[in-house]
């Protein structure tokens, strides 16, 4: 396998999916090391910190990419393996940020409520722990928090020319906001351009399902993936496979929209991998998904449809591909999983 190394430069950050040119063009089952930027551009540094006069609206979520794969053509399937995700600072941050989260008054839901004050916490990470320092600002509560690091966002370029901003999830992946996106995922994406250009982003040290608040633990990440090619393919919405579980995000508003792309996605899905029919894959998803929260936030909320391979048959997903990752990612010798 080819190794490549890009480590972006302020001015390489891109903010949309769609509508950029790739920074670097690379084979087919190239293993990428790279650096993330924070969803803050790593404008948030201390508590002292407040968001609304610390923060570009215009530069949030920078992503690094996007990334031009040789021989991807729309209707192919991208599969990133994440294979370790590093924290690359002692320290993560979360904020509150006015009209903006899942338990106060936004923009596309107005009320009369005013907006909850600014307050930043930093979260220190203890890379021999692996843990978070959470200190409350209200009391002298304080507790360490196991790390999960993930990435928030993982998207290919739209159809149809569309470019769209790396703060909305939708179709091309995107800002999903799951913890399912860590070390040890492969990330199925449907190529909609030639060349697929995908980028990712947005390294979170730890986040709760739904990411209440608006923020995870967001900080910069070092990041190792492998990219592979799948000519053809069957995904509309993305896909998820670990060594347990099958997944699919949808996202969309209102919630049970989001909800019901990652079912209808799983039923299919079901259909390629056991020759299920739709009504048959219905009846068998209602009684073994799971359905975690990924985000209500975002502008649009994401949501996972969830089946542990146990309950199934063996049944390897596009040719066992997640299986060769995996071997291949040990191989390297920087897996965490």
């Amino acid at each position: 396998m080819e190794h490549v190394t890009f480590i972006p430069t302020p001015e390489q950050y891109r903010y949309t999916f769609g509508g950029v040119e790739p920074v670097l063009r690379i084979r087919p089952s190239t293993v990428l090391t790279l650096w993330a930027e924070d969803a803050y551009g790593g404008r948030i540094t201390s508590t002292d910190s407040v968001a609304s006069t610390a923060l570009d609206t215009e530069d949030l979520n920078p992503q690094t990419g996007p990334f031009w794969v040789e021989g991807a053509e729309p209707g192919d399937t991208l599969a990133i393996h994440l294979v370790d995700l590093t924290p690359a600072r002692s320290w993560g941050a979360s904020t509150l940020i006015p009209f903006f989260g899942g338990l106060t008054s936004v923009p596309v839901s107005p009320t009369l409520q005013d907006p909850l004050p600014e307050r930043t916490w930093i979260y220190e990470y203890d890379s021999t722990a692996r843990t978070l320092a959470f200190c409350a600002q209200g009391s002298d509560f304080s507790i360490a928090l196991p790390s999960n690091p993930m990435l928030g966002t993982v998207g290919v370029a739209p159809a149809r020319r569309e470019v769209r901003t790396s703060l909305v999830p939708d179709i091309f992946g995107g800002n999903m906001d799951t913890p399912e996106m860590t070390a040890g995922a492969t990330c199925y994406l449907r190529v909609n351009v030639p060349g697929a250009l995908f980028s990712l982003g947005d390294g979170h040290y730890r986040q709760g399902e739904g990411e209440s608040c608006g923020t995870a633990v967001e900080g910069a990440m070092h990041v190792t993936a492998i990219v592979e090619l799948i000519k053809g393919g069957n995904s509309a919405w993305p896909r998820l496979e670990t060594d347990t579980h099958l997944m699919c995000v949808g996202s969309g508003r209102p919630m049970e929209e989001a909800w019901r792309a990652g079912q209808v996605e799983m039923i299919t899905w079901l259909g390629e991998l056991h020759g299920l029919d739709r009504l048959d894959a219905y009846q068998l998803l209602t009684q073994i998904s799971l359905a975690p929260i990924a985000n209500v936030v975002d502008t649009n909320y994401s949501t996972v449809t969830k089946i542990d391979k146990r309950l199934l048959p063996p049944a390897p997903a596009y040719g066992g591909i997640h299986d060769e990752l995996r071997t291949a990612a040990r191989s390297l010798g920087t897996i965490t999983y």
